[in-house]
């Protein structure tokens, strides 16, 4: 099973990315925050939500949790 991660504002969905890292570099993309080149962390603008789901890698389909 693999864990997918993507960020969701007020207005805008980010896609699913397999690794948080990913998706928090392209969460600028959708306004959803901005990684700090100089120390490596990501700031969450207000309102963004980070959802998760957990996927079968057998058949690709999500699990419902």
């Amino acid at each position: 099973m693999t864990t997918m991660f993507r960020f969701v504002t007020a207005h805008r969905t980010g896609k699913w990315y397999s690794d948080l890292v990913t998706a928090q570099q392209q969460a600028g993309a959708i306004g959803a925050g901005f990684r700090d080149p100089r120390s490596g962390m990501f700031y969450q603008y207000p309102g963004t939500q980070l959802e998760t789901q957990v996927v079968d890698d057998d058949d690709g389909e999500a699990i419902a949790a």
